[in-house]
């Protein structure tokens, strides 16, 4: 209900025939801008704040344009940007991007990509990516201790400095091979061109990071790149044939827009990275170790595109698994019970939870009960007004249930904030009268702010953080609070001390207290919330570990000292 700000979204195609080819086999020179421009859409889900597409002719004359760029903001961005592509976006390689904001920041200043202009094509170098740096502070000031001075403080234009001073470092070091190998002039720059080793650039940049990232490249001189995060925190995926060498986010992405096989296509691995040579040779070179596998559970519960087949299979099985929770919140009482869910994201795992209703001999009662009025715009006032608006954007489906007679049981995805819940969600499904409510997760409580790429960076904004602190109050255990904070000020890369605030508590215990919190007043209808297990979430995404929302268990040294200062913070603003 509660839509959280993804990273960002990722789309490249290299073409490996002649531009000649395409416009004979496929009648259009925008052959690969096509291509890009489906799988870019298909990613629309992963970012609605800007776009940008880059493009490198390899076929252009000196003195022509060879590096194209064209960014745009806002929802339609994608559309806006391709109304403006033209012939010059002729080329081989091509790159494209959507994104969210996880800093705050805006403006088309901070839309991908990045373009680090040179005299010199290898040393020309666009960048995007779908990440989130830990340590961006500990990578400027290496920068600037090398007489460095980035224009903007952001991880995005301090990660093209750095890289592009390595590439610099890159074409230096050929200039003097070919030098002792005789070679002058055009020579040199052909020599160049064609030797450019990537994986040197990104050993000597991407080992400077912690954080979670894909991070996207194209250079001047015709070099195509991707790595992933040596943790595996964010996915990419591949796929090639004899015409192009294609990346993207999502693996449903490639597969629907090149009419392939889920089997065709391939997950990039952690700390690895896809490299596409000038030639159109391609090679994957391990630029960092590997590190224990952390994919993000969440981009599997909430993110990633439903269509994918394995993701399919796991958001049913999520919701299955919650049948017994469920059984036991109604009292078995299935034949006076509704099964709904909100929003669209839960329908998957909603199907899974009635076919396990199902499974145990019962005739479900399924009812569309919310309705989100998508044309509602709350905007247009401000304080008491826009709260009394926020609290109409869901509508509710009068009749679909016996008043103080039916459970209504609402599965969601996930309950973050449980703002929605508290202003319009409980106050409108309370006008059905239902007998009970029962709110269901698909999700673990979320517990602890993600700092790879997802926006919900402060721990006072998870009703589950502020249901754990009311606890302590309630109960007069305030020195918990004063001893996790000594910690964290004082051990902050130690351990995650935030952990010890929930360590008191039963998942029921926070429950309830949610419940009580997020209760709107004048609410007649009982309420009682079932959340997904640990072990159920792993059961069902075996493959993706990574678990820190719930955990805390955060793969990173960066993650570890982020939450531990989020704690600070929260603690320093609110004695």
């Amino acid at each position: 209900m509660e839509e959280l700000k993804h990273e960002c979204g990722v789309a490249m195609i290299r073409l490996l025939k002649p531009l000649s080819y395409y416009e004979r086999k496929y009648g259009t020179w925008r052959y690969g801008l096509n291509k890009l421009y489906l799988m870019m859409e298909k990613q629309h889900n992963r970012g609605q704040e800007g776009a940008g597409v880059a493009c490198v002719n390899l076929d252009a004359p000196a003195g022509q344009e060879y590096m194209f760029r064209e960014k745009a903001e806002g929802k339609d961005a994608i559309t806006e940007v391709f109304k403006h592509v033209d012939k010059s976006f002729e080329g081989q390689l091509y790159m494209g991007h959507l994104r969210y904001s996880t800093t705050g920041k805006s403006g088309l200043l901070y839309v991908h990509p990045f373009l680090r202009r040179n005299n010199w094509r290898a040393k020309n170098l666009c960048l995007c990516g779908n990440f989130n740096m830990t340590n961006i502070d500990e990578v400027f000031q290496f920068l600037t201790a090398q007489g460095q001075s980035p224009r903007i403080y952001g991880d995005s234009y301090i990660t093209l400095e750095l890289m592009g001073h390595r590439l610099d470092r890159e074409v230096e070091r050929l200039f003097t091979e070919a030098k002792e190998q005789g070679l002058e002039g055009t020579d040199i720059t052909d020599y160049i061109d064609s030797h450019v080793e990537m994986a040197n650039v990104l050993k000597t940049t991407m080992s400077h990071y912690d954080g979670g990232y894909v991070m996207c490249g194209l250079t001047g001189s015709g070099e195509m790149f991707a790595m992933r995060d040596p943790w595996g925190i964010r996915p990419a995926f591949w796929y090639q044939d004899d015409e192009v060498v294609v990346l993207a986010s999502e693996r449903p992405v490639i597969q629907t827009t090149f009419d392939l096989q889920a089997d065709d296509i391939h997950e990039l691995k952690p700390g690895q990275s896809l490299i596409v040579r000038k030639s159109g040779k391609s090679h994957f070179e391990q630029i960092l170790p590997a590190q224990e596998l952390s994919a993000c559970s969440f981009e599997r519960i909430y993110f990633s595109r439903g269509s994918d087949r394995d993701i399919y299979l796991e958001r049913k099985q999520l919701g299955e698994q919650l049948t017994p929770a469920i059984m036991q919140a109604i009292e078995g009482d299935v034949t006076h019970t509704v099964f709904s869910y909100i929003p669209n994201t839960a329908e998957v795992a909603f199907h899974g939870m009635t076919d396990g209703v199902r499974r145990l001999d019962h005739d479900v009662r399924i009812e569309k009960v919310v309705w989100k009025d998508k044309k509602l715009r709350t905007f247009i006032s401000g304080g008491s007004e826009r709260n009394d608006l926020a609290a109409h954007v869901y509508d509710i489906t009068y009749g679909s249930l016996t008043p103080y007679v039916d459970n209504l049981v609402v599965i969601d995805d996930s309950i973050v904030r449980g703002t929605t819940l508290r202003e319009s969600i409980f106050k409108i499904l309370d006008r059905l009268h239902p007998k009970k409510i029962v709110m269901v997760s698909s999700s673990p409580q979320i517990r602890y702010p993600d700092y790879y790429g997802i926006d919900m960076s402060h721990l006072e904004e998870l009703c589950a953080f502020r249901a754990a602190i009311a606890l302590i109050k309630e109960r007069g255990m305030q020195q918990l609070i004063a001893d996790s904070y000594q910690k964290c000020k004082e051990e902050p890369l130690s351990a995650n001390h935030v952990r010890a605030i929930y360590a008191p508590f039963s998942v029921e215990e926070i429950n309830c207290k949610i419940v009580e919190m997020l209760r709107p007043e004048g609410m007649q209808t009982p309420v009682e919330l079932v959340f997904q297990s640990i072990e159920g979430l792993h059961h069902a995404c075996p493959n993706h570990p990574g678990d820190w929302y719930f955990t805390g268990r955060y793969p990173t040294p960066g993650g570890i000292r982020m939450v531990n200062q989020a704690f600070v913070n929260y603690v320093e603003q609110n004695v």
